[in-house]
């Protein structure tokens, strides 16, 4: 299995999961930019996974499933989005299994906080798609969902194995890491990162996907219980300083 970022718009990724001619799709937030890959490379497209419904991760989705006839997977929620998609709807646990990739096993993590219905595919239990919760050394907006859902769903995610190889949908790792260090300066794990990051994205190429591990040295989000041990947060509750650095980067 082999995953493929292909840019979108401004700053988005949709991945494209390929094994032999067979292929899915998460977040077709353009339908010109997946189809273009697809000619280009042979590829038959089996399915569309959508993490939540905002427009830039699910408007190419109802043209890619006309033309392939391939299914679409979605949150379990009422949203009109999905309806209008005619989306098969997924909750937490669920196993997702495709004909054409027999050998990929996708599970459905609920994840709420971005949006309430927001969920991520983690594949083969190594590689998580997390839509727009976690972003490299960042996370989501809470346009919908509270800061306890945030932290919980972030929690959620830090609970898998170090190893995990996670592919966020925007490309906002250089900035996240400018808020990240007026959070925590002298974070050496952070320092480097900003270095790495810069001389990738003079490079032109993704900073994306991250690992787990690098996000629980760097992601100030995954951090809380790190900060707390800081002069600006001393004695916090997590969930506090959650709330807090999540408002700072609001305006950041």
């Amino acid at each position: 299995m082999q995953i493929t970022p292909l840019p979108a718009f401004s700053d988005n990724y949709l991945w494209l999961i390929h094994a032999g001619q067979h292929a899915l799709i998460v977040d077709p937030g353009d339908a010109e930019v997946v189809e273009k890959a697809l000619h280009a490379n042979g590829y038959q497209l089996d399915g569309i996974l959508l993490t939540h419904h905002h427009a830039d991760h699910t408007g190419g989705a109802a043209a890619l499933q006309q033309h392939w006839n391939c299914p679409i997977y979605a949150p379990a929620s009422a949203h009109p989005a999905y309806r209008a998609l005619n989306a098969t709807r997924v909750k937490d646990d669920d196993i997702i299994h495709f004909a054409g990739l027999p050998s990929l096993s996708c599970k459905v993590m609920t994840l709420p906080g971005h949006t309430l219905d927001h969920i991520a595919f983690y594949i083969n239990d190594q590689h998580l798609f997390s839509g727009d919760v976690l972003f490299g050394a960042g996370c989501g907006r809470l346009f919908e969902g509270s800061p306890l859902q945030m932290y919980t769903s972030l929690q959620e995610i830090a609970a898998l194995p170090a190893g995990t190889l996670i592919y966020p949908a925007h490309e906002y790792t250089a900035h996240n890491i400018a808020f990240a260090l007026t959070i925590e300066p002298d974070n050496k794990d952070l320092q480097q990162r900003a270095q790495d990051t810069a001389i990738l994205r003079q490079q032109q190429q993704p900073t994306l996907p991250t690992t787990l591990a690098l996000e629980k040295a760097t992601n100030p989000f995954l951090r809380c219980d790190a900060l707390a041990t800081q002069p600006g947060f001393h004695d916090w509750p997590p969930l506090d300083i959650f709330t807090e650095v999540r408002a700072q980067r609001n305006v950041f």
